[in-house]
């Protein structure tokens, strides 16, 4: 069995990070979630994977390698701009050959992994296996409709759904897939969509098994779900302390404080992460907060958000909360005292704020 992972889209919800960096690559809990896909991959026995790009292809083979790093191969398959799921899937036949595959999108999350997935796919044989989360806002995912426990439609993003079960976004096919794509027009988005090949399945009359998750799922494709899948992920890690603690701090909770970072006159409440060559101090770094490698974060408070690498917090006499900073940012203080802070920033930003 293959995988294929999808990581061409263009992070337009993300903006302005995505601008200068792959949505894929961007971290939770440190790590970068395209990391996360490849391991719940490589965890379910899969060591042939396919990594579907487009205009970030270049960090991301730079991120990536050739897969050593998780025991697996990769082999790169260049989309030449973002016309749908099932189009990726159609450019990836090459790759895939007449092999069973699982379709991971490269933005999401799975809290469980997908091994007993995989394992039902590879005992069972259905031409597609589904996965299925209720959802509050149904309307903006692809959604699936049950009959007796059997797919009976599926519409992408409808405006009137019957049925709250969005598909989570991993899939596993057989070859018979190829054609169903074959077989479908573009959509109103002018896309190929993976809701109308497996349509297309069912109406050839193949099996489709669905699978409603029990665990939480995350499309990080916007800062809320990208903070809340951090938060999760957080709250899974241990404690480990490796870099430098001075008497004057207090490192509360479930803190991971990588080598070569430091802490002075400060405290850290948990669950949290602090990467190697961090400084923070005379600071409070608060609960649900990941701070990258070589991040300074200096008489300030942050709580409940992403800093990316090289990007410093200096002075601030509000708490920075809810939010994802880019890299190589520098927010500090200048007169007059507003109220409250929340940033998105984008790489290489720079902000001075009044007091």
């Amino acid at each position: 069995m293959k995988g294929l992972i999808l990581s061409g889209g263009k992070g337009t919800r993300l903006r302005p990070l995505t601008y200068t960096s792959a949505k894929q690559l961007v971290p939770v809990a440190n790590k970068p979630v395209l990391f996360y896909g490849i391991e719940a991959l490589a965890a379910a026995g899969i060591r042939q994977i396919g990594i579907v790009v487009g205009d970030t292809q270049a960090e991301i083979r730079a991120a990536v390698g050739d897969g050593s790093t998780w025991g697996v191969e990769v082999t790169y398959i260049e989309q030449d701009a973002p016309r749908g799921l099932a189009h990726a899937v159609l450019v990836s036949e090459p790759f895939i050959g007449d092999d069973p595959f699982v379709m991971y999108l490269g933005d999401n999350l799975l809290a469980k992994g997908i091994v007993r997935f995989v394992d039902q796919f590879t005992s069972e044989r259905p031409a597609a296996q589904i996965l299925l989360a209720h959802v509050p806002d149904p309307q903006m995912f692809g959604v699936a409709e049950l009959t007796d426990g059997r797919v009976t439609r599926l519409v992408e993003k409808p405006a009137d759904p019957k049925s709250d079960l969005a598909l989570v976004g991993v899939y596993m096919f057989a070859k018979e897939v190829f054609r169903a794509v074959r077989e479908i027009s573009p959509s109103f988005r002018n896309e190929l969509e993976i809701t109308d090949a497996i349509q297309k399945l069912i109406d050839f009359g193949l099996k489709v098994t669905p699978h409603v998750v029990d665990g939480w799922w995350k499309d990080t494709g916007k800062l809320e779900d990208m903070l809340e899948a951090n938060r999760l992920i957080l709250e899974t890690m241990a404690r480990r302390i490796e870099g430098s603690v001075d008497g004057a701090s207090r490192i509360e909770g479930n803190v991971v404080i990588e080598a070569g970072a430091s802490i002075s006159d400060s405290t850290v409440r948990g669950p949290a992460i602090i990467g190697a060559r961090a400084e923070v101090r005379d600071a409070y770094i608060g609960p649900f907060t990941s701070i990258m490698n070589d991040v300074t974060i200096r008489g300030s408070e942050v709580e409940h958000s992403i800093i990316l690498e090289g990007s410093e917090i200096i002075e601030l006499k509000s708490r920075v909360a809810d939010s994802l900073v880019g890299r190589n940012v520098k927010i500090f203080r200048r007169p007059v005292t507003p109220s409250a802070h929340r940033f998105m920033l984008g790489d290489n930003s720079e902000v001075g704020i009044r007091w």
